[in-house]
C-alpha cells in the first residue's frame, strides 16, 4: 500500500478514532497494534470491528489493512515498513498510564523507548514525508507555571512515563537533524470521550457510580485537569499531520526555543485550554448518569501532578485550530456512550 498512512496503536482509544476520520476522508491506512492485555483486549477488538464495518460500508475494501505486531520487535517493524513504504506515519502506540509505570517500568522502556526507536528507523529508511507522534502533558512534570507553554523547559519529570515521552521528543529531534525527517510531537492533555481507556478516570468513575461503589479521588479532590474531548484531539492530530514540520528560520541557537529548531521538528500542546476541577468533572458525570458518586478521598499518588493547563496559542497559529468542546457536552456524550455499551 505505497502512499498509505501508517498508524500505530490503531486499536487504542486515540488511534482508532484517528483511523476512523482518515478513512472517512478516503485515505489508505495500515494499522498496527499488539493488542496487549494492559486493559481488556476485547475493547480494542471492538474498536477494530467498527473500523472494519466503516470500510465495508464505504465499499473501499483496499483502504484498510491491520497488522498485529509489537513495535518493540525491530525485525517485524522493519519488515512492515519495507512492505508498506508509507508516505506518512502517525505514531500513537505506547505503554500508557502514569501509575502503572511505577509497577512495570520495563514495559515503558520496551514500548516507549525501544519501540519508538524502531519507528524512527522505519521513517528514516523509507524517507517518510512526515511523522506525527504522541507526546504528553506529563513532560511538564513538577512545573507549576500554568498554563504550560512549549517554550518552557521540561527537565523535571515525576514519572517514568513522562521521562519516556520527553525522551521521544529528543529522539525525534535528533532524527530530524541528522536525516531531515519532518517530525511533529503533540503533547496531549487528559483525553476523554466515547471508546476511552478503562484504566482512566472517566471509565473507572462511570463504572463505580453505576455500581454504587466508591470512586477513588486523589489529592483530596484538589486536582485540576485540562480535559480534552476525543474529537478535538483527533482534529488536532490530523491537522498537524497535514502540515509537515519545518525548520524555524528565526531559530536562535544562543537562546533556543524548545518547541522549534533549525531542523524540521516542532512541538505543540494539544489541550482544551480550559482546566477544570476534578470535582466539577465528577459532578457533571453524576448528572449525566443520574446517580450520585460515593467519594473516597485519598492523598496524592506518586508520579501525579496537581494541575495541568495547556497554552495552545502555538498550535492555533500553526494550523488554525484549538479544541473547543465544552466539558459538559463531552461528558454527556461519554455518559450516553457508556450507558449504551455497558448498560
Amino acid at each position: 500500500m505505497s502512499g498509505s498512512v501508517l498508524v500505530t496503536g490503531a486499536a487504542g482509544f486515540i488511534g482508532a478514532a484517528v483511523c476512523g476520520q482518515l478513512l472517512a476522508r478516503g485515505e489508505q491506512l495500515v494499522g498496527v497494534d499488539n493488542l496487549n492485555a494492559y486493559y481488556d483486549p476485547a475493547l480494542k477488538r471492538a474498536r477494530l470491528q467498527r473500523l472494519e464495518a466503516q470500510v465495508g460500508a464505504s465499499g473501499s475494501q483496499n483502504a484498510w489493512r491491520f497488522h498485529q505486531r509489537d513495535i518493540a520487535d525491530g525485525a517485524a517493524m522493519a519488515e512492515l515498513f519495507d512492505a508498506v513504504r508509507p508516505r506518512g506515519v502517525i505514531h500513537l502506540a505506547a505503554q500508557a498510564g502514569v501509575r502503572y509505570s511505577l509497577e512495570n517500568p520495563g514495559a515503558y522502556v520496551q514500548s516507549n523507548l525501544v519501540g519508538f526507536g524502531h519507528i524512527l528507523e522505519g521513517c528514516r529508511h523509507q524517507a517518510v514525508e512526515h511523522l506525527v507522534y504522541a507526546s504528553s502533558s506529563s513532560v511538564y512534570g513538577g512545573n507549576t507555571n500554568l498554563p504550560f507553554a512549549e517554550r518552557q523547559p521540561v527537565n523535571h519529570p515525576v514519572s517514568l512515563y513522562a521521562a519516556t515521552k520527553k525522551a521521544n521528543e529528543l529522539m525525534a529531534h535528533t532524527y530530524s537533524h541528522l536525516y531531515g525527517l519532518p517530525a511533529t510531537g503533540l503533547r496531549l492533555f487528559t483525553v476523554y470521550g466515547p471508546w476511552g481507556r478503562p484504566d482512566m478516570a472517566p471509565m473507572l468513575f462511570a463504572k463505580a457510580i453505576l455500581a454504587g461503589e466508591p470512586i477513588r479521588v486523589f489529592n483530596q479532590g484538589q486536582m485540576r485537569r485540562d480535559f480534552t474531548y476525543i474529537d478535538d484531539i483527533v482534529a488536532g492530530v490530523i491537522r498537524c499531520f497535514d502540515k509537515p514540520a519545518t525548520a524555524n528560520p528565526q531559530f536562535d541557537a544562543a537562546a533556543p526555543d524548545p518547541a522549534t529548531s533549525w531542523a524540521p521538528h516542532r512541538l505543540f500542546n494539544l489541550g482544551n485550554a480550559q482546566p477544570e476541577q476534578l470535582l466539577a468533572f465528577i459532578a457533571l458525570l453524576e448528572q449525566a448518569l443520574g446517580r450520585e458518586a460515593i467519594r473516597q478521598l485519598e492523598p496524592m499518588q506518586p508520579g501525579d501532578v496537581e494541575a495541568t493547563a495547556a497554552d495552545t496559542r502555538a498550535l492555533e497559529a500553526w494550523v488554525g485550530f484549538r479544541p473547543a468542546t465544552p466539558l459538559a457536552v463531552g461528558v454527556e456524550r461519554f455518559a450516553a456512550w457508556y450507558r449504551d455499551r455497558y448498560g
